[in-house]
């Protein structure tokens, strides 16, 4: 029947269901069934479209059926994949943020012409007394007004913000209160409001936090039996200065062909027992998520800052890679063990790296541990070099990091450095991986492994196209290119603003990092076998790949493999959607601070970068991360759109912007609940 229907669109692009049902010749009830079951299915693949009064056929060349995202205050992003298209919002049709949309793309306009389906379907907002009523006012203008239909259930007051739940999309949209959050002027109140419209789970139920608060305090005698004892090892931690989850620790020795280093990571998995309260509610969670003011932990604190956070000055159960490294930075031997250990000190990385850097008073602090931390960073610069000769890339990405004032306003931004401290730490953790990644592959274990698969050449090859049109060659192939290739093309760019654009360009034409119960190598890493085991405390797929460890390593289990693989694929496909939603989220929250941070710069001039390129403005980029919009209505002159090489040209050619190039702003308005700062050239 799809067939025959598709063979009518064919010749006609327009059919109502009579039409249909008489050129079908559908004589029976059940013919009329098998025509409207065909229909909907055709309208489910995205094939044809019902608006009510016809079917009709969307063809690619004139309709764009994608996800909505809100760009500006004057623009909508639809994308699907590699498509994408604009829509100002006088041709939005009242979409949301993350709706799925069908656009008409024509010489005229770019119109939103049907919504599928809705991506906000919970908004938080604040209640208002107004002339002896309450008004909800959401906290992103959705341009519409609110019908509350339960707001006698709860003991509204005014000021006070609540979770409301949307039930019809009508005119008012139809809601109902889900839960109360307290009231606007709260500290804090602006992010739990944020972490609550993104069904970010914030509290642990009564069971889970009864079963954690009865876990002991302490190493029990008994847990200490079958574990190789490194409690005489010097051992640190070293964290960031807010850090209380210390979930990795190191030791090192020097041996005669180079180091034996020490990675021990805190043995969760001998505490959160599969399938009980807590680790339900971990792999609900699947994830800690980091934002401005607060970590909401996978584990409850009593777990994550308690037995299981590697204190300083305490037994605590671990598991260990034990790596025998030479002078060429290769890894002769490994070995995985449950172990004992008793960290020394807490160490964070700024002090590290001032003691690096020969600062007296950090020297005089770690004077008793000198001789690790100048063995730990002679051993990471050989990982560090071998890392560089296999292609490893750095992306030269910018992290934000927000100031707040005691009342949790971002009082500034800047750009989050990254000294050599961070780096050992990062080069060490990602051989221990690897090791166990080994292990997993050539034991032939179950597990969860971290891939990153091949970029796309259709992407790559935008990519090439984006860097020939700047004067910069690549010696690539877009369908064939290796990481070694993308290490040497980014490395070899000479202007800093060009390389962070391409770097953040060539970041965006790689697949996605995900999980896999198969072991499909790491492009980034170039790496064959990685997985992630450094990180129990805040990653799920850590704590997978610690019991598999356990079962059939230490324990030498030789049965549930089968079943085990096919339970690792089904996690592996969740913790993967939960870690897309907590980057999400954390960018969200990102950009409504450094929203914030501008709220007060409405009028000054600032120095930037253009990052992209567009054919509704650009993006100018500050030193600081802040990134805002120079729409191409406020330019003084009608621009073109050159794709290819990101850049908007004036008609007559005396004007053009590009990506890189580096122009003055005055901040002019600034949108904090959508993250949006627009920017006007000087």
């Amino acid at each position: 029947m799809k067939d025959r229907i598709l063979e009518c669109f064919e010749k006609k692009k327009q059919w109502t269901i009579k039409d249909l049902e008489r050129k079908l010749k559908c004589q029976s009830s059940k013919d009329f069934t098998q025509l409207i079951q065909a229909l909907n299915a055709l309208e489910d693949e995205r094939i044809l479209c019902n608006n009510h009064s016809v079917y009709f056929y969307i063809d690619q060349k004139e309709f764009v059926v994608g996800k909505v995202k809100d760009i500006s205050k004057y623009e909508f992003m639809v994308s699907n994949g590699e498509d994408k298209v604009y829509v100002p919002k006088k041709y939005g049709r009242n979409a949301f943020d993350k709706d799925e949309v069908l656009v008409h793309c024509t010489k005229k306009k770019n119109e939103i012409i049907h919504i599928y389906s809705r991506g906000i379907t919970k908004v938080t907002g604040t209640f208002y007394r107004r002339k002896g009523q309450f008004i909800f006012y959401s906290d992103v203008d959705l341009h519409a007004s609110f019908q509350i239909q339960n707001l006698d259930e709860f003991n509204i007051e005014h000021r006070m913000k609540a979770l409301v739940l949307i039930t019809k999309y009508t005119d008012p949209l139809q809601c109902r209160i889900e839960k109360l959050l307290g009231y606007e002027y709260e500290k804090g109140m602006d992010i739990t409001s944020i972490l609550s419209a993104n069904n970010v789970r914030q509290h642990f139920s009564d069971k889970v936090l009864a079963q954690a608060d009865a876990m002991p305090k302490e190493v029990q005698e008994a847990e200490r039996q079958g574990r190789s004892d490194f409690r005489d090892l010097m051992t640190v931690t070293i964290d960031g200065d807010d850090a209380k989850d210390f979930d990795d620790a190191i030791s090192i020795e020097k041996t005669q062909q180079g180091y034996r280093l020490y990675v021990h990571i805190a043995d969760v998995s001998h505490y959160v027992k599969e399938g009980s309260p807590i680790d339900q509610e971990a792999f609900a969670r699947s994830t800690s998520i980091y934002v401005a003011d607060r970590v909401v932990p996978m584990l409850p604190f009593a777990l994550s800052n308690g037995i299981c956070s590697l204190n300083p000055h305490v037994d605590r159960c671990t598991l260990s890679c034990v790596m025998d490294i030479d002078f060429s930075g290769r890894c002769l031997h490994h070995e995985i063990v449950p172990s004992l250990i008793h960290s020394n000190q807490r160490c964070t990385y700024a002090k590290v790296n001032r003691f690096l850097q020969g600062d007296e008073q950090a020297q005089k602090e770690y004077e008793d541990i000198q001789e690790l931390l100048y063995s730990f960073e002679a051993c990471a610069k050989l990982l560090q070099a071998r890392s560089h000769d296999r292609g490893t890339i750095d992306f030269n990405t910018k992290e934000p990091k927000l100031v707040l004032d005691e009342e949790g306003k971002c009082i500034d931004v800047q750009c989050r450095e990254r000294g050599f401290a961070e780096q050992m730490i990062e080069e060490a953790m990602i051989l221990a991986n690897v090791c166990v990644a080994h292990t997993l592959n050539t034991c032939e274990i179950p597990g969860i492994y971290r891939v990153h698969e091949t970029p796309d050449p259709k992407k790559v090859s935008h990519l090439t196209m984006l860097a020939h049109s700047l004067g910069i060659r690549t010696s690539f192939y877009p369908d064939s290119v290796t990481t070694k290739e993308m290490q040497q093309f980014l490395e070899s760019i000479q202007d800093p603003a060009l390389c962070d654009v391409l770097s953040y360009v060539a970041l965006r034409a790689m697949q996605k990092a995900r999980y896999d119960a198969n072991c499909l190598g790491h492009f980034g890493l170039s790496l064959s076998e990685y997985c992630h085991f450094t990180s129990p405390i805040r990653r799920y797929a850590d704590l997978v790949v610690h019991r598999m460890l356990r079962k059939y390593l230490f324990l030498q289990n030789k049965q549930d493999k089968n079943t085990d693989l096919a339970k690792c694929e089904r996690q592996a496909f969740y913790i993967s959607g939960k870690e897309k939603d907590a980057v999400n989220v954390e960018r969200q929250v990102n950009d409504y601070k450094r929203a914030e941070y501008m709220e007060d710069k409405i009028g000054q001039i600032f120095k930037g970068n253009i990052v992209s390129v567009h054919n509704f403005g650009f993006f100018v980029e500050l030193p600081n991360t802040v990134e805002g919009l120079v729409p191409i209505h406020s330019l003084d002159d009608y621009f073109d759109f050159d794709e290819v090489a990101s850049r908007l040209i004036s008609q007559d050619r005396k004007k053009i912007y590009t990506i890189g190039q580096k122009v003055k702003v005055v901040c002019e308005s600034v949108d904090k609940l959508k993250g949006q700062v627009s920017f006007v050239l000087k």
